[in-house]
């Protein structure tokens, strides 16, 4: 049952990254909240090293995919993002603004290692990112002034990614700290998934294939 629910983990949000690159590079922009993406990529770019070391393991091998994966939403960002922030946001600040994002979600990581040690510490860290994602991604729908960016498979795969180490590490292992974190997560994204179905049931009435959301300004040359 364990290697069970960490495959379908693995897979599911295999296929969320897979799905931000797409969305990422069709429209020009970034598929997953700045702030859980930098965590996320610390979390598996940490903890893909600390396996290599230790041993070959299933959950090993799935960090290197999802870190390997990650650093290419990272690109995605890193290309597009500046272009979705107002024009004061020089190259020079945009640069320092991500070497500061991304350090202290590296530095969150070493943190939550040297204080809980490795067992817990994958464990509250990816759960409590986790959550910051799914209260994220309702923002950036917000932010957006709709789905632009987004994607329903990316939201049901999270859904179902957190939901299997949920099942794992929160019932099996009896957790209740990893337990009620994983039942919050799922709130969060039955609410977007929910929100994505409405807007595209929005859509779909008004007839409109490809039309901008309402408010949607053009966006700035990203290479400026």
């Amino acid at each position: 049952m364990e290697l069970f629910l960490t495959l379908v983990s693995g897979v599911a949000w295999t296929v969320v990254y897979v799905e931000a690159i797409r969305v990422g590079l069709r429209g020009r922009t970034y598929a997953m909240p700045v702030a859980a993406l930098a965590l996320n990529f610390a979390w598996e770019t940490t903890y893909a090293v600390h396996d290599a070391l230790g041993g070959i393991s299933a959950q090993g091998a799935v960090n290197v995919v999802w870190a390997v994966a990650d650093a290419v939403i990272v690109s995605t960002y890193l290309r597009f993002g500046r272009a979705e922030l107002p024009e004061l946001v020089t190259r020079p600040l945009f640069a320092a603004w991500n070497a500061l994002v991304f350090g202290a979600a590296f530095a969150v990581q070493w943190l939550f290692l040297a204080h809980f040690g490795v067992h817990d510490a994958t464990r509250y860290a990816a759960f409590l990112q986790n959550l910051l994602m799914s209260g994220l991604f309702l923002s950036l729908y917000a932010a957006r002034r709709g789905p632009r960016g987004q994607s329903l498979v990316i939201a049901v795969a999270k859904a179902l990614g957190t939901l299997a180490p949920t099942v794992l590490f929160g019932v099996l292992e009896d957790a209740p700290f990893i337990l009620g974190l994983g039942v919050l997560c799922g709130v969060f994204d039955l609410a977007y998934i929910g929100l994505l179905l409405r807007g595209r049931l929005l859509h779909g009435r008004q007839g409109g294939a490809g039309a901008p959301g309402p408010g949607l300004r053009s966006l700035p040359d990203p290479s400026r």
